[in-house]
């Protein structure tokens, strides 16, 4: 079944790429794994699926150990909100984090990201519609956020992310992503190369992609509902 969703999914992202003209490969699939027991994630890998997102460290890092046979094969994302607290153990297990909203949290992961290990992929979660329930930083603050972060040893800036407030048609889900892709331009015209959007899941991977998304990020489609 995780199959056939997974084949099911990666025809919308072709489908919505042809639509606005995108090549299909400009956009990378991450499968949000959050709550799903490590056995799942083996039988999505063992039908192609490489990345994995994981809202919650802890439950993320155990999945981390109990495939540790597929380490080399497997990408792993944090994509939840990180505390201070748990930084050092993200910083230790996973290869990207998508929730940078503060300084002190890049600080900490660059400080904290093993020697052994290749830099830390991160992305700045902007908060683009000022949803009161949602992480991220504001838009006005992301490119003073940008600068410092990609100055930080151990870790590398890829991009931002974002995850705006639910819309109820794909107009107003394409306008919400289009101010994170603004964001992002803004950024990469003050000459930091930045080369991932972070948006988009189950509901509105469509129009996401319209908007220029380059990962999305998609759980329910894939595995059900939690």
């Amino acid at each position: 079944m995780i199959g056939d969703n997974l084949q099911q999914v990666r025809e919308r992202i072709v489908k919505a790429c042809t639509t606005v003209g995108r090549d299909p490969a400009s956009v990378h699939l991450l499968a949000v794994s959050k709550t799903f027991p490590a056995e799942v994630v083996r039988e999505a890998h063992a039908a192609g699926q490489t990345a994995f997102g994981e809202n919650y460290v802890q439950e993320g890092v155990a999945k981390i150990e109990a495939l540790r046979d597929l380490r080399q094969t497997l990408q792993w994302h944090c994509i939840g909100p990180l505390q201070s607290n748990k930084t050092r153990v993200v910083a230790e297990h996973f290869d990207w984090v998508h929730s940078i909203d503060r300084l002190k949290i890049a600080q900490r992961l660059s400080e904290q990201r093993p020697e052994h290990l290749p830099p830390l992929q991160v992305c700045l979660q902007v908060n683009v519609d000022a949803g009161a329930n949602k992480s991220g930083a504001a838009p006005h603050e992301a490119l003073a956020l940008a600068r410092s972060v990609a100055s930080l040893p151990r870790l590398r800036l890829r991009g931002l992310m974002a995850i705006p407030e639910p819309a109820p048609d794909f107009e107003s889900q394409r306008d919400l992503f289009l101010a994170a892709a603004r964001v992002f331009e803004a950024i990469r015209q003050d000459g930091i190369e930045l080369d991932t959007l972070s948006l988009g899941m189950s509901a509105d991977l469509e129009a996401a992609i319209a908007a220029g998304s380059t990962m999305v990020r998609v759980g329910t489609a894939i595995f059900g509902r939690r």
